[in-house]
């Protein structure tokens, strides 16, 4: 297995990833225009974050991305991994550890103070897997708003 940063040619390949990640997420549909938009201003901008991907040859097995913002809290930039998913067939055999762990290492590299995630409510073996790697449950409790039906105020 390899781990490398995704470039522009992966994106079919992350979009069939995220395929898998959506059919398990409530929120969240399939649509490989905007997914390979949004996968597209990360690639091309590393001040928007990073997608970094497993490959078993020239397949890509797994994907992670890690977008940047800034904590006022700490003062520094931080990490919100998002968008992290193993084919099933590759699943329970470390692929995982090894791409949470290269992602998270990449981040500290990058200046990263923090990385924040969001995983499903239900998805206990999610929640089970990242306990295991060290992260803890936040008391913050996420809430969202779609802008997309809201009117522009001039």
């Amino acid at each position: 297995m390899e781990i490398n940063q995704a470039d522009l040619t992966d994106i079919p390949q992350l979009c069939i990833l995220l395929d898998v990640l959506f059919s398990q997420e409530a929120e969240f549909k399939p649509n490989h225009e905007l997914q390979g938009r949004g996968l597209s201003k990360i690639i091309n901008n590393e001040d928007t974050g990073v997608v970094i991907v497993a490959r078993d040859s020239a397949k890509v097995i797994g994907m992670v991305n890690i977008l940047y913002t800034v904590s006022t809290a700490l003062g520094e930039r931080v990490g919100v991994l998002e968008d992290f998913v193993v084919l099933p067939k590759y699943r329970n055999d470390g692929a995982g550890s090894e791409l949470l762990s290269y992602a998270l290492n990449f981040a500290k590299q990058k200046g990263c103070k923090r990385i924040t995630l969001l995983t499903d409510d239900d998805n206990e073996d999610a929640q089970r897997f990242y306990l295991r790697h060290g992260f803890s449950r936040s008391s913050m409790v996420p809430f969202r708003l779609s802008l997309f039906r809201l009117p522009l105020d001039n």
